[in-house]
Parts: C-alpha cells; sequence; structure tokens
C-alpha cells in the first residue's frame, strides 16, 4: 500500500445538522488550527452553495497551489468512489496511481458517520499523488440530508483547490445524488461490478445508476460479461478486464524469504488472497480442509460485510489478515496452489477478479470455481483449472501440483500477460477520453466561428448604404469612414 504523505489537512464544516429539506446556516470553519468563514443557507436541497472569498486552505508541506502549477493546462480528474483507497488495492488505485502522473486527482470516498461530527472533509495526499478526501457526517443524518451535506463540501474542496477545469469520474452511482449539479469536460462511468447485486445495495442504486448511464460520455466495464449486460443502455461502451503489473508480480517467481507469519506453515499451501466477504464460498473451503487434512489453506485479506464466526475454522486453515500489496509477492512465492474460491451465484455473476492475472504473472497454477470472466479466457485457453465441487476442486489441485512439467504452460500464461497491462489499459482509456474532449473543443470552437461570423454578416448589413466602408478579414470586422 502507498504510505501517507506527510501532507495532511481539513477541509471542516462546522455545521448544525441539516435537515431533509432545508439546511442551517454554515458557521465557522478551521482549516489547521485556522480559521475561515462560509457565509449560506441551503435553502434547498438543489441550491448550489456559495463560498465566502475569505476561504483559505493550507497544507503541511505541498498546497494545492503548487500542485496546480504542476499540470496548468491538464483537467483534474474527480473520481467519486464506494471503496476506501487504502482498503485492498485493485482496479482504482492501478488506474488511479498512473492517471496522478499526469494530472491532478482527488479520490473522493463515501462518508464516515459518527456521533455529534461535524461535517467535515479529510484529504491527505499519496505517494502516487492521488488526493485522498474523506467526508465526515453526524450519525442520524436523512438520505437527503446527508446529500445536501456531501454537496456542500464538495462545491467547497473545488473552491478551495481552485478545479476549474474537470473529468468526472464514476465508481459508485450513488454519488450522481450530489454530483449532478457540477458542469464536468467529460463523464466516465468506470462499471467495475454489478454493485445493485451486492449485499447490502441501497435501494435508490439502480434509479441513481440509470441516470449516470444518461449522463456519461464514456461507460468502461471492469470485465467481459459485464459489457456484454451493459453495452445496451450506453451508445459508447468498452471493456477493459482486469490487468496486471507483471514487473511487480513475477519477483514471485524467484523470492526465496518468506514472510515470518507464512513459513512455519507446512506444505502443500493453497493460497488466495483478497476480500473476504459474501462471495466467498466457505463450505467449498470447509471441505477442501476436510478432505485433505495434510493440505494447508492460507487465506489473506480483509473480512467484511460477514461475521467472522462463520469462517470455517480447521486447523489446516490459516487467516493471515490483510497484507499490503507491495508484500503480495512474498506470499505467493511460498505458494503450491493459488485458489478462486467463490460461490457462482448473483453476487459474482459479473466479477472479473484482478487476482486471476496476478497468480498466474507469479507463476503459480490456479484453480477456480466457475466464474464466467475467469472460465473465459483463462479456462478456455488452459491457463486456469475450472472447479466447482469438492471432488473436482481436490482432483485439479492434485494435478496441478503433480504436474511434471509445467515449461509449456508458463510460456502459454507469459504469451498471454505479454498482451495485457495497466499502463496500457490506461493509455487506451485516456485516448477515449482526450477523444471526447477534442470533439466538444472542436464543436465549442465551431459554434463560436459561426457566431463572429453571423455577427459580420449582420453587421456589414447594418454597415450598406450608411457611406461606411466595411473591410471583412479573418470573420472580424472593421469600419473606415468614406
Amino acid at each position: 500500500m502507498n504510505n501517507i504523505k506527510n501532507s495532511y489537512c481539513k477541509v471542516e464544516q462546522s455545521t448544525e445538522t441539516l435537515s431533509s429539506s432545508t439546511g442551517k446556516e454554515l458557521k465557522e470553519n478551521t482549516v489547521n488550527g485556522m480559521s475561515w468563514e462560509i457565509g449560506k443557507k441551503l435553502s434547498t436541497l438543489g441550491e448550489a452553495p456559495s463560498i465566502s472569498p475569505y476561504s483559505t486552505l493550507q497544507l503541511s508541506n505541498k498546497s494545492f497551489e503548487t500542485l496546480e502549477a504542476d499540470f496548468t493546462d491538464t483537467p483534474d480528474l474527480i473520481c467519486l468512489s464506494h471503496l476506501r483507497w487504502d482498503f485492498v488495492y485493485q482496479r482504482p488505485q492501478h488506474l488511479l496511481s498512473r492517471c496522478a502522473q499526469e494530472r491532478r486527482v482527488f479520490f473522493i470516498e463515501e462518508p464516515v458517520f459518527s456521533p455529534n461530527a461535524s461535517e467535515r472533509l479529510d484529504i491527505s495526499s499519496r505517494e502516487c499523488g492521488v488526493w485522498v478526501v474523506v467526508p465526515h457526517l453526524s450519525e442520524g443524518l436523512s438520505e437527503s440530508a446527508s446529500w445536501a451535506a456531501q454537496r456542500v463540501l464538495i462545491d467547497n474542496l473545488f473552491a478551495q483547490a481552485q478545479i476549474r477545469e474537470y473529468i468526472l469520474w464514476y465508481y459508485t452511482p450513488m454519488a450522481m445524488a450530489f454530483t449532478r449539479h457540477l458542469e464536468p469536460l467529460v463523464v466516465i462511468y468506470d462499471c467495475m461490478d454489478e454493485l445493485s447485486l451486492f449485499q447490502g445495495a441501497p435501494c435508490a442504486l439502480k434509479e441513481l445508476e440509470t441516470e449516470l448511464f444518461s449522463r456519461a460520455d464514456l461507460v468502461f466495464t471492469g470485465g467481459q460479461s459485464l459489457y456484454e449486460v451493459k453495452r445496451d443502455r450506453h451508445p459508447h461502451v468498452y471493456a477493459f478486464p482486469s490487468s496486471i503489473d507483471c514487473t511487480h508480480f513475477t519477483k514471485a517467481r524467484t523470492l526465496i524469504q518468506e514472510p515470518k507469519d507464512q513459513v512455519n506453515i507446512p506444505h502443500p499451501r493453497l493460497g488466495f488472497f483478497g476480500v473476504i466477504d459474501e462471495r466467498m464460498d466457505l463450505e467449498l473451503l470447509s471441505g477442501i480442509a476436510e478432505a485433505q487434512p495434510d493440505w494447508h489453506l492460507v487465506i489473506i485479506g480483509p473480512v467484511v460485510k460477514i461475521d467472522p464466526a462463520v469462517l470455517p475454522r480447521h486447523q489446516n486453515i490459516h487467516y493471515l489478515g490483510g497484507k499490503s500489496y507491495q508484500n503480495l509477492p512474498d506470499y505467493i512465492a511460498g505458494w503450491d496452489v493459488a485458489l478462486l474460491p467463490f460461490v457462482c451465484n448473483s453476487s459474482t455473476r459479473f466479477i472479473s477478479p484482478t487476482k486471476t492475472p496476478e497468480y498466474l504473472a507469479a507463476g503459480k497454477p490456479v484453480v477456480s470455481t466457475s466464474i464466467h470472466d475467469v472460465v473465459r479466457p483463462y479456462g478456455q485457453l488452459g491457463l486456469v483449472r475450472i472447479a466447482d465441487t469438492v471432488p473436482e476442486f481436490v482432483a485439479a489441485a492434485s494435478a496441478a501440483m503433480n504436474e511434471s512439467d509445467a515449461s509449456g504452460w508458463l510460456c502459454q500464461v507469459n504469451a498471454f500477460l505479454a498482451q495485457i497491462s495497466w499502463d496500457r489499459t490506461w493509455a487506451q482509456m485516456m485516448q477515449l477520453v482526450e477523444s471526447v474532449i477534442s470533439d466538444r473543443l472542436h464543436v465549442a470552437s465551431s459554434e463560436a466561428l459561426k457566431s463572429r461570423q453571423d455577427a459580420s454578416t449582420a453587421a456589414t448589413h447594418a454597415a450598406q448604404g450608411t457611406g461606411v466602408s466595411v473591410l471583412q478579414k479573418n470573420n472580424y470586422v472593421t469600419f473606415t469612414a468614406p
């Protein structure tokens, strides 16, 4: 995980609690101990708040103004995400860390709610250059009041960071509720999952996704299955399946020293890293552990949305907790087989696991349940073994560990991975984005030119018969007395 630099600030709003229909007067605000003011009453949810000219923002070692000077002619990118930047390193982090090399990137997370909290934004920079923005709101706010508060906070961020020309990049349609008033150059919906099928999905999600489709200029999908279900909802949908940082994960092929919490786990080891949630087939894990007591299952990752008490607790299953992205190759290097033990249901129907190419880059044989975007292309190409039942999984893992010569398989893996990379994915995405911006600027330029031409024609007609000599050149009109 990228380290947090020593540059941290808070854009705070010490406000009275917003009701569901009207807001209260925004009072004194504090930034790093310095007082600033916002004077605005939110009379309606749809009214855009104004920012006091006295508002200032200071950072300990890097200012927004300094960052702006680095990218003076480049639009900023504002990302609205349902994921936390510091949670699990996946698609958003891969893409936006690359984006931050060419423009300012603000990664706005979902709010953190706490008792009696004053509405504020916590803003911190990461080593890759991304600014992570975390809204803090008071518990008990209605949904509409929460949206109103987030709108005010984001408008403050835009004013303080001097965000003028920008790209809106959505991972969550829920953010439409408090960003629909913004006027970006381009709107991108990078749809990496079918969020409406996840446990606890908000009721408004589908409706807001429809609104996002109507406003988006481009829609990217995180896999082929997701592309197939979304392509009829927008004229410009493009599939960008999970990619790979090969250099990072191929290190696992040559690493020798093992992490301390894994070194004493006996072989054979079957490993998994990722989020442990309702999508993991816990019955399958338990069945494998029971069927093969001499095998050891190494499970790496945070447990979310499920009770840890429901996890199978066999002696040969080892839960090592979450690990940083940087350290994952150290763990994979000591595995004999890598696992994708997902349950096959609606919540996994459209997933495209990033870990599939990462396991392969590490040089480990992979066994997966029949997830559509793993079967296609990895299973069909013979790069990943597919199994759904305990006997099938045991047989597939045994075959992988007993294969006498895997050199041919590894050559196939290398050839496949040579065609994909996060660098290439980002370059292709930005080519599409820049094309939209270019087309839009061309249209604006054409409209401005036509407006000048119309004005020139009108001026010429008005001057006729008055004895004034009219000279028209380069779409501008000058008048010369007779």
